[in-house]
């Protein structure tokens, strides 16, 4: 019988061997952490990251305190999700960090039921006893007693028991203790902040990259995974749009903590979701659902010759000072008034926005940049990277080995001029631009 094509590698030549000199810019985030875990799994000896913040990069939207994660997405992102549950749950680099709570995917719309229904029964089809159909309210307080006082009115979903959520922040950070153990290099601060490729007197092929310190760090391979950082740095022809979405918290005593203790992370893709307080400092983190916000700047990346017009990333360590537009903090006030009653006079605290990039197709844009030889780009967010923490950089692995599949490839492939980013089909209108919105910025 023949394999499918997600797992028959073509026959690349690779693009750097074991003892290559790789570098990885955003190294202190998702993307370029996997990547360096993956590679230093496999036998690559000479790896160096650069970030501006060590690992977990306070510029990365993994520098969180809980992300959903679960066991729901089989078939889907190239096939790649098929392993994923089982990674965050058996590598002892990611299993400490699996909140196993269940997760409740709900919404009050017709074409989304349909949607989720069928969900369900495809993967009721294929064996599973963890997934369930809620019908109504009745069921969705079976599963999630918590709502029993929330005004969830004709809110029907799916019911996952192998789901959850993930304590990001801890995550990476181990990540980044795995990589001490296998002595990567890092380059952190001034002289790991990106300012340009260093190439050969041909202008096409890769010779190193120089930081804003001045430093310069030789490479037969760089690899570009800044996350929504990257089209800043690095000219990307206009396939990747960064945008910021929000998150508040609520502070609980830790009596009222243990009320909520292991309830089910609750998602509606009208108006948010939330979690299960933190054992650890009781708070519930919440976001609103919306189509984010973008922040478009004259700017110049590398390679490009002359200014463009950029959504460049506002980073919260830089400016700690900001917090979030005031039709937002509304909209998640909104999610407690209905969800939470009993806190909705609480103020909600620790205010931020995170920042990721999106692709027109939500797909990644994992590929060599046709420009220069010796550029992996592994960047392309669109909102669902760091669920895939324990295994998409051996997606980025497998590239730089000539072991990716033709599929995969042709998925993630360099590809200007295909469609508007800001059309990735997230819900809701265009993005508006955060000079557009009130309330966020207080210096």
């Amino acid at each position: 019988m023949g394999q499918s094509s997600t797992t028959i590698a073509s026959q690349s030549e690779a693009l750097a061997s074991k003892d290559s000199t790789i570098v990885i810019i955003g190294g202190g985030g998702t993307m370029g952490s996997s990547t360096a875990l993956h590679l230093s799994r496999r036998g690559f000896t000479d790896i160096r990251i650069m970030d501006v913040y060590p690992i977990p990069s306070n510029n990365s939207a993994g520098n969180d305190l809980n992300k959903i994660a679960g066991d729901d997405q089989i078939g889907t992102y190239e096939g790649v999700a098929d392993t994923l549950w089982d990674a965050w749950n058996t590598d002892p680099v990611f299993k400490l960090y699996v909140h196993l709570v269940g997760k409740l995917e709900l919404t009050a719309n017709e074409a989304e039921a349909e949607f989720l229904k069928a969900k369900v029964d495809k993967m009721r089809a294929r064996g599973r006893t963890d997934v369930e159909w809620l019908d109504n309210e009745e069921d969705v307080r079976r599963r999630a007693p918590h709502l029993k006082n929330a005004d969830i009115k004709g809110w029907r979903g799916l019911w996952c028991g192998k789901g959850g959520w993930v304590a990001a922040r801890d995550a990476l950070d181990s990540v980044g203790r795995e990589l001490e153990q296998f002595g990567v290099k890092t380059s952190f601060g001034a002289s790991g902040a990106f300012d340009s490729l260093i190439l050969m007197e041909d202008g096409k092929t890769i010779k190193g990259v120089r930081a804003k310190d001045g430093s310069e760090y030789e490479a037969d391979l760089v690899v570009l995974a800044a996350g929504a950082w990257s089209p800043a740095l690095i000219d990307l022809e206009g396939q990747c749009i960064s945008k910021c979405w929000v998150y508040a918290h609520l502070q609980l005593t830790p009596e009222e903590a243990a009320t909520l203790k292991g309830i089910p992370t609750v998602y509606n893709s009208k108006y948010g979701f939330f979690f299960e307080p933190r054992p650890d400092n009781h708070l519930i983190k919440l976001c609103n659902e919306f189509p984010g916000y973008t922040n478009y700047q004259e700017w110049t990346p590398f390679g490009a010759t002359t200014p463009q017009k950029i959504s460049v990333p506002r980073s919260h360590a830089d400016n700690p000072t900001d917090t979030i537009p005031t039709e937002v903090l509304e909209e998640i006030q909104r999610l407690v008034k209905m969800c939470l009653p009993q806190f909705a006079d609480r103020p909600l605290i620790n205010q931020s926005m995170c920042w990721c990039t999106d692709t027109d197709d939500a797909k990644w844009l994992l590929c060599e940049h046709p420009k220069w030889k010796g550029l992996v780009l592994a960047t392309g967010d669109s909102g669902h990277t760091f669920k895939m923490l324990p295994v998409v950089g051996g997606q980025v692995a497998d590239l730089i080995e000539g072991k990716m599949s033709e599929q995969r490839k042709f998925a993630w492939r360099w590809r200007p001029g295909v469609g508007d980013p800001n059309g990735t089909g997230r819900p809701g209108p265009p993005p508006k631009d955060l000079s557009e919105v009130d309330g966020w910025r207080h210096d």
